[in-house]
């Protein structure tokens, strides 16, 4: 599958993942606007009803307190309205004509209004009971308005009550939730607050006037907060979570299906090319090694000690090249892999590095440098693996020769020490150097540091990548440091088979 075709489809799946879980968030602020919309309703419905109930209260509380003097007061209401008694009477008839009707007082249309002509005709004792009654009323309701708002709030309110009251109303629009709440005057004086009422403690507040139609400084303010609102409102939103969180885990798992694909993708492409390059690179150690054998074979070229020397020395030379090449590639199947099978032995490292030295010398001075070895180490036994060492080394070696400076001649370092536990290994050179931000990155897997305008360095970014991790598989370390245009400077640290 081209590279394309697979961004093309992450890029589908991805914004239809997107779009699955926008719509699903945006069904999820859809339903708690709505249950929020409806629980403010609700409350203030509630609270409504609230202050209704102690109007009510106050009043029926008042006539029960005032009733036993009320009579006394009504009789003398009724002796003052005695006239408009009379008259009504003299203008109740039967067949009463519509102008008289008309000419009646309002208390006569009200009673009209209310009982048939004939009952009232009939009977003039229900007329004169209604007049009483009315009268007794008007006058309840004359002493309430200028006695009743004469006492303060705090006198006027059963906060017991009041709470008894809250809780049936909300009860009663099906709103079961711990409420605070508070009473306050028409000057935002606080009268009364229950215990764990708090001013602001980030819950929902709703407010209700008390009293709304009494004068304005007899009027008061009763203020309920809810702490477990929000709560409430995204109670109804546990069927929306399993389909949430399902949602994420399958985007989850696509992000991490995409990066796998593309991972691999990038790995078969540095595979192939890999190969491509190796197939070259073994072209020149093979056909060096068959011309040295066809000199060898032919019976007219002269064997003289000093020639068979050069041919054999040559056929060394082009087969650990070669060997080195094979190499390459075992490390690229090990990342395939992820594991590197080592094969533990007994190793001294100083004679290792001699070896490596001597075969290395030929590409160093061909490329105008030189190598210099300094084996301090009192102690250079280790346990590891000869040809993946071997590897490593070449590797820190070939990386010197390949970022030289043009401006100079190549000075490679090789040197080792010990101390009583740990084998140090070191390759300097003075080459172009890596940057600071660049350091850091160098042995991660793929990572290649820029070169400038020079295009003649091949690699794949795996050779440094491969050298801590077997570095790292012998219980060892590796690090680096480097000036930019001065010169780098490997370190591997390995434990001492001894120690």
């Amino acid at each position: 599958m081209k590279r394309r075709t697979i961004i093309i489809l992450a890029i589908v799946m991805g914004i239809s993942f997107i779009s699955l879980l926008v719509m699903q968030f945006g069904y999820v602020e859809e339903i708690v606007t709505t249950r929020r919309v409806h629980f403010e309703e609700s409350v203030e419905r509630a609270l409504n009803s609230v202050s209704h109930n102690m109007e009510v209260i106050e009043t029926a509380q008042y006539m029960e307190d005032k009733f036993s003097g009320m009579t006394a007061v009504a009789d003398s209401v009724l002796e003052q309205n005695d006239s408009i008694l009379q008259q009504t009477e003299r203008n109740i008839h039967i067949g009463q004509d519509k102008q008289t009707r008309r000419q009646a007082p309002d208390l006569d249309k009200a009673l009209i209004t209310r009982h048939s002509n004939r009952a009232i005709s009939a009977d003039s004792t229900l007329l004169k009971r209604y007049v009483y009654n009315q009268n007794l009323m008007d006058s309840l309701i004359l002493l309430m308005l200028y006695s009743a708002n004469d006492r303060p709030l705090q006198d006027r309110i059963d906060f017991g009550r009041l709470d008894q009251n809250i809780r049936y109303e909300l009860a009663n629009h099906a709103i079961e939730l711990d409420y605070h709440f508070a009473v306050y005057n028409s000057n935002g004086k606080l009268i009364y607050k229950c215990s764990d009422y708090a001013e602001d403690d980030g819950s929902q507040k709703f407010s209700q006037s008390l009293f709304k139609y009494d004068p304005v400084d007899q009027q008061g303010v009763l203020t309920v907060v809810f702490p477990d609102a929000r709560k409430h409102m995204f109670r109804s939103l546990g069927f929306m979570i399993p389909s949430i969180v399902f949602t994420l885990i399958l985007l989850l798992t696509f992000i991490i299906t995409m990066i796998l694909v593309f991972r691999q993708k990038k790995l078969s492409e540095v595979k192939n090319d890999f190969i491509n390059n190796m197939t070259h690179e073994f072209k020149t150690p093979i056909s060096s090694i068959s011309l040295a054998a066809q000199m060898l074979g032919d019976e007219s070229v002269p064997k003289t000690p000093k020639m068979l020397k050069r041919l054999v020395d040559t056929i060394n030379d082009e087969t650990k090249r070669l060997r080195f090449q094979v190499e390459k590639v075992l490390q690229l199947s090990m990342y395939e892999n992820q594991k590197a099978n080592l094969n533990m032995v007994e190793l001294n490292v100083n004679e290792l590095i001699i070896g490596i030295v001597k075969t290395f010398t030929l590409k160093v001075e061909k490329n105008g440098g030189k190598i210099v070895p300094h084996l301090n180490a009192q102690d250079s036994v280790i346990l590891a693996d000869e040809m993946h060492i071997t590897n490593v080394i070449f590797n820190l070696m070939d990386n010197a020769v390949k970022y030289k400076r043009e401006d100079s001649q190549l000075e490679l370092t090789v040197s080792t020490k010990n101390d009583s536990k740990y084998l140090y290994i070191k390759i300097r050179d003075n080459g172009i150097g890596i940057k600071k931000e660049n350091l850091k990155k160098i042995f991660e897997k793929f990572y290649r540091v820029g070169t400038g305008n020079r295009h003649d360095i091949k690699g794949f970014g795996l050779g440094l990548a491969y050298v801590k991790k077997i570095v790292t598989d012998h219980k060892g370390t590796v690090s680096a440091e480097s000036d930019f245009g001065i010169g780098t400077t490997f370190t591997i640290k390995l434990p001492l088979l001894y120690s």
